[in-house]
């Protein structure tokens, strides 16, 4: 088959099937004699392996000792479980990062009037590279650990609001 019939059977895009051979994730393919690649079903089979590796989150590195392991039958199991476990590791620290940040964005957008008055929790957080975060909630680290005092200002003058001394 060529490689766009590939690409419907597998679920994975010309684009990236030419990318995974030209970094050795899949062998280079038989071609015509005209230059087209043509595809066998095991390459799909290997295609689909890999796409449903990436819809998991693995990365390439990670899909290349994958996809050696899934060809070596005398593989040991551990040696799988040990790159699926840290992955779940990376995974679970991005979705505690994620939170963090999602809470650090709540926590800012309570704080914000969201009014006419130009002043700004969230906009003032992003300028000076700090945000405020909720109790307990650990650093961000796109802001850093600092707070901005933003919620305290002072009364307006000329429209804006005066800082308090720092």
């Amino acid at each position: 088959m060529n490689i766009g019939q590939a690409a419907e059977a597998s679920g994975v895009s010309a684009k990236m099937i030419r990318y995974y051979e030209s970094i050795g994730l899949i062998p280079k393919t038989v071609r015509t004699e005209a230059g087209y690649r043509v595809y066998s079903d095991g390459d799909v089979h290997t295609l689909g392996f890999i796409r449903r590796a990436r819809d998991l989150g693995f990365s390439v590195e990670q899909i290349a000792e994958l996809v050696a392991l899934w060809r070596d039958r005398g593989r040991a199991s551990a040696d799988v479980k040990r790159i699926a476990l840290e992955h779940v590791d990376i995974l679970e620290r991005k979705a505690r990062e994620l939170q963090e940040m999602a809470a650090t964005l709540k926590h800012l957008a309570r704080h914000c009037h969201g009014d006419e008055r130009p002043e700004c929790p969230i906009i003032e957080g992003l300028e000076a590279g700090r945000a405020i975060r909720p109790a307990g909630a650990h650093p961000v680290p796109q802001f850093g650990a600092a707070r901005v005092q933003s919620a305290r200002r002072g009364p307006a003058r000329n429209g804006r609001a005066s800082r308090p001394a720092q």
